[in-house]
């Protein structure tokens, strides 16, 4: 049985976010944590709670999971989201805009099979 957790509204670009996401997919939940957990990157602290979460979430529905290692990630979904967009001084007296992107998170969760 799948289980799923979602953040959204990162204030954290996907571009960013994804190259951490590539790195744990498909991965047991206890190799997941240990890279985040080691990797020096302070955005990679939402990962970690996301994929907490969706371990949790796991744990409460499935009573089988009752270890980190009989658990991986199936799927992990990193999204655009919504664009915060302002403007800053530029050369010569005009406005440059300037973007601030967020992101949506979904971790997937599933039991492995033997």
């Amino acid at each position: 049985m799948i289980s799923r957790a979602k953040s959204k509204f990162i204030r954290v670009s996907p571009y960013k976010l994804r190259p951490l996401a590539d790195v744990i997919r498909g991965r047991s939940m206890d190799e997941a944590f240990a890279c985040l957990k080691t990797c020096g990157i302070k955005r990679a602290s939402v990962l970690l709670k996301t994929l907490f979460s969706a371990y949790s979430n796991a744990r409460h529905r499935n009573p089988e999971i009752d270890s980190m290692e009989k658990a991986y990630v199936k799927e992990i979904r990193i999204d655009q989201g919504p664009i915060i967009k302002y403007f800053k001084p530029g050369a010569m007296g005009r406005a440059n805009e300037q973007r601030k992107r967020m992101s949506h998170l979904e971790i997937i969760v599933d039991k492995k099979s033997k």
